[in-house]
Order: C-alpha cells, then structure tokens, then sequence
C-alpha cells in the first residue's frame, strides 16, 4: 500500500499516473499479474525504448516494481503492480493554526466508563483482549491500547483532555472517527442508531448503514478474522454557535455555548446505542490500527477569552 499523508508527498505518484498509457500498463498488469518489457510493449502497440521511460516513471513512484529473471536466453526485466492500495490523505491547509486551536488525538481505549451488552469485542493491533462477546474484558487493564471496540447497545464515553490556557472558552469543537454499525458476523446493511452527548447531554443521532466486511481494511492487521468488522466510515462532527453538525449537515439545534465549556471544565464525549432506539445495530469504534484511517479519535478545540 502506498500511503500519501499530504498532497505534496503524492506528487510522484500523481504523475506517474497521469497518464492514458501509463494507466493502461498498471491495468495490464493488474490483469496479468505480471509481464515482461517486450510483452507489454506489444500488448501497448509501443516500442520497448518508448515503454522504459514510463515503466521508470511508475517505479519511482511505487506504484510498480520491476524485477530481473534470469534465463537461458539472458536476462529480462518482469514488471509487477507493488501497491494493491494507494490511500490519500487530504488535509486542507489549517488558516487557524496557531490561533487559539487545540487539537488532541483520544486513542479508543482511553475510555473513562461504559456500560454495554454483547455482542460485544475489544482488541488491540496484535491480538484479542480476552474472548468476544464478554463485557468484562472492557475492564481489562490491556483496553488501553485497543486499537477496535465493539457493542450492540450500551455507550461508552471519553473524557477529552482540557488543556486550554487560563481564561479561555470554547467557541467550537470538532470530533472525527471511524465508526459503523455491529451485526453478528458482517452486514452491509445493518442500520444503527448512534447517539452522540457532550456532559450527557444529547447533541445528535446518526444512522449508521452497515457493519462493513465487503473488503478487508487498508490498516486492519493481517491476524483479523475475515468475517469481523473490516471499516467503517469516517464522521465528522463539529458543534458551534449556530448547532451541532455530521459532515456538514445539521443534525440538531445545540450550539456551544448552552455548555458554557472553558478552562476549567470537564468536557466528556459519549456514543451511545439506546435500547429503544428504532434501529438498534450496535456500534464499532476503529482505532489507527483498523479500518480505512489511520487515526483515533481526533478532537479540535477552538477557543477565545472569556
């Protein structure tokens, strides 16, 4: 997998493949599995000399290896694709940066309490913690380096770190993280209803489509059993003056300041699947270990004096 963390990381391989005919090798191969120079330049219509410089091109930029196979005919030049998955990371240039934002990352584990019903799982990136479908082993002293979680009703909730300055208030906070339903097994399509509550109190409820298992994960470890929860999708929540938004949609009328959050405060982040919710598909929290992002669960605070 080639992972690309910014734009300008990515240059190579944007252009190495920005190109009909450097496209159209990388699908040949992917169809063949693997060829030789002189194969490709026939299956292309091409000269050997004119495919070199793009087999070059798309080496440089590890999207295809080239290997050398010795025979009794000399030696030849066998061309494979080396990346099954090329994850980009697009972030948008930060115009607040060093303007009263405070960011922290709260790995999954970190959890402060829970109460939550099978099925049920906790895992790090190694190894199960304890046995599926036992709540106890939410105790367990090695939760902290979970990297996955999962729960078909219940919540569990964290406590975000308050390191603002003195005098300080909360203008906006912005939550991300992988997060998707729990079926028994995989389910594509397994609707649940996530709540989400800041200091218990209701800030907005989103239904979940699926417990996905399709693919396997771009960072799920090898070890994972193929019929588990593989990814889920990436949420994004921001509450501000004007209300609580998913992804950029209003999701309900709570702003921030009905907290009144500032230095001093303990700000506690709950997810929660009701008993008596319409859809009640459980709930799957993916760590950087897991899933298709490599991150946990990511908190922006934008402040300002009080």
């Amino acid at each position: 997998m080639i992972h690309i963390k910014n734009l300008d990381a990515g240059l190579n391989v944007f252009k190495a493949l920005g190109s009909e005919l450097r496209i159209n090798i990388v699908k040949l191969l992917l169809e063949n599995k693997e060829m030789n120079m002189k194969e490709l330049a026939s299956s292309l219509g091409i000269t050997s000399g004119a495919l070199t410089s793009h087999i070059k091109m798309l080496e440089e930029s590890g999207v295809v290896n080239v290997l050398i196979e010795h025979s009794g005919h000399g030696n030849q030049k066998i061309c494979r694709v080396d990346a099954d998955k090329i994850l980009i990371e697009m972030e948008l240039e930060d115009s607040e940066k060093d303007q009263n934002v405070y960011k922290v990352d709260v790995p999954i584990g970190h959890y402060s309490i829970y109460n939550i019903y099978p099925t049920c799982g906790i895992a790090t990136s190694k190894a199960l913690i304890g046995v599926e479908d036992d709540s106890r082993y939410f105790a367990h002293p090695d939760r902290v380096n979970a990297e996955i979680l999962w729960f078909t009703k219940g919540y569990i909730e964290y406590i975000i770190p308050n390191l603002l300055p003195v005098g300080q208030k909360v203008d906006r906070i912005n939550l991300s993280m992988e997060l998707s339903s729990e079926a028994p097994g995989i389910n594509n399509d397994w609707p649940s209803d996530i709540t989400f509550l800041l200091n218990d109190v209701e800030i907005g409820t989103w239904t979940s489509p699926g417990d996905y298992g399709d693919v396997r994960g771009i960072f799920t470890p090898d070890w994972w059993f193929p019929n588990w929860n593989q990814y889920g999708l990436l949420k994004m929540i921001e509450i501000n003056k004007k209300g609580t938004f998913m992804d950029g949609l209003k999701i309900s009328e709570m702003d921030i300041n009905q907290f009144e959050f500032n230095y001093s405060s303990t700000i506690r982040f709950k997810l929660m699947v009701k008993e008596d919710a319409k859809n009640v598909g459980g709930l799957t929290i993916f760590g950087s270990s897991f899933g298709n992002y490599n991150q946990d669960i990511q908190v922006r605070i934008k402040y300002s004096p009080m």
